[in-house]
């Protein structure tokens, strides 16, 4: 009978797909009433699931699939309404414990003070009672100690410094709450805004008329080539040249030239201007073969750079040291100063001899070679260039070694510090190329040095 209701489709309950019937069959004398709740399958189109049904429900009644539906339809629709009630529930309250959460991090967010706002996290903290107050300073104030410990100076703006400075004026004890700056500090930046606010009210009212370019140019001119001059100075010297300046506005204009030093001239001026009456000397310790100290002893004119005494001993004694100024300036030939160390070979007598040849002593700091620059700078050239390479037997030896060094160093060495000029010929002109002359090469210190001329 199924079979001609689904047409030819087999009578199992596993091949039927999704059907749902309930049926309400009516029995009487000569009436047979059946209402089809629910007749769909996967075969026959919706609109055509009731066609014929009254001639397929008397055997439709009888069949062993009609009882079994009949039994089980009710159970299903029970567990199909529980698990839909069930799904139901859960979602609600899913849904209702996330409206929670939502509400608790608003809350929280709500009661939590402003870190980023200082108005904010201010209003916040007066519905705070008094012991989270202190609680919390503790330990804020802990842990700005240890920032103390990990950051060296930490960085503060323009805005935090104003902060600062306006709420150390609130608080009297404001030295002792200060952690990440020092009190002078703090007062710095009080003297420093002081300083901005009377410039801002003291600013010209009016705009002056602005100066020319080439008065400009001929300020910073004369600042930078007179650096012994001062603003007045210099306004002195534009009313000469008939040009009306003021004090200040000179002074804003050599700000751009002068460098943020002391002024004066410099080492290389003084130098320039003192170096013709200056001469220095100094001792060199030399190790011979046999360990054995040796001591060479030099006087060098500082503004030629050349080198007028060599003299050699292993006993430097106070009687030697003076013998040897004394042969240095033998011919009347002696300088205003005379730079030397503090060293204990300059007693008594060097000094004695000094002052006979009317030489005032200069003496260096303690532990300052450069105070000596110059001559310290010859020692190390005695070094690297000539004592470097051989070996010293005895004291003949190196006073031999040393003024054939010293020949070559005067006569045929150019010198960095006079503009690659030699010392012995230092302030002649530069003769002229002469393309026709032979290079001739003659060998210095038995080849570790030559001396290249042209020849006539």
């Amino acid at each position: 009978m199924l079979n001609n209701i689904f047409h030819s489709v087999p009578p199992s309950r596993g091949s039927v797909n999704f059907i749902w019937a309930q049926l309400y069959t009516v029995v009487d004398n000569r009436t047979l009433s059946t209402v089809a709740v629910l007749a769909t399958c996967g075969i026959r189109p919706p609109d055509k699931a009731d066609e014929n049904i009254h001639c397929h429900l008397l055997p439709l009644v009888d069949s062993e699939e009609e009882e079994y539906n009949l039994s089980h339809s009710f159970t299903h629709l029970l567990k199909g309404v529980k698990y839909i009630v069930r799904g139901i529930l859960t979602f609600i309250k899913w849904l209702t414990g996330r409206c929670l959460q939502s509400l608790q991090r608003r809350f929280v967010a709500w009661t939590k003070p402003d870190t980023a706002s200082l108005l904010l996290g201010t209003l916040t903290d007066l519905a705070r009672s008094k012991s989270e107050l202190v609680a919390e300073n503790a330990l804020l104030r802990q842990q700005l100690i240890i920032l103390r410990r990990q950051v060296k100076q930490p960085a503060c703006t323009r805005t935090d410094r104003m902060l600062l400075v306006l709420l150390a004026r609130m608080v009297r004890t404001w030295k002792q709450v200060l952690f990440i700056v020092q009190p002078e500090t703090l007062l710095r930046w009080h003297r420093q805004g002081f300083r901005l606010f009377w410039k801002y009210k003291s600013r010209a009212a009016v705009s002056k008329p602005k100066i020319t370019a080439e008065t400009v140019a001929l300020i910073k001119e004369m600042a930078r080539e007179n650096r012994l001059w001062g603003a007045e100075r210099i306004r002195g010297e534009l009313l000469k040249l008939g040009i009306h300046v003021c004090k200040r506005t000179i002074q804003k204009y050599m700000r751009h030239v002068r460098s943020p030093r002391r002024g004066g001239q410099n080492w290389a001026t003084f130098l320039q201007n003192h170096a013709k009456d200056m001469w220095a000397c100094d001792f060199l310790q030399v190790t011979d073969l046999f360990f054995r100290s040796l001591f060479a002893f030099f006087i060098i004119d500082m503004h030629s750079r050349r080198v007028l005494h060599v003299g050699v001993t292993r006993t430097p004694t106070d009687a030697w040291t003076a013998q040897q100024l004394r042969e240095a300036t033998s011919y009347g030939q002696s300088p205003s100063y005379l730079i030397r160390d503090r060293d204990g070979k300059f007693g008594s007598c060097f000094t004695r001899v000094a002052a006979t040849s009317d030489i005032h002593m200069l003496k260096t700091p303690y532990h300052a070679p450069r105070a000596n620059a110059i001559c310290e700078r010859f020692l190390g050239s005695v070094r690297r260039e000539c004592l470097d390479h051989l070996f010293i037997l005895q004291e003949k030896q190196l006073h031999r070694v040393l003024r054939a060094y010293v020949q070559y160093y005067n006569q045929a060495r150019p010198h960095q510090g006079i503009k690659q000029q030699i010392p012995e010929q230092y302030g002649v002109p530069v003769p002229p190329d002469h393309e026709g002359g032979k290079i001739l090469s003659f060998p210095v210190l038995g080849g570790l040095h030559h001396d290249y001329r042209r020849s006539a």
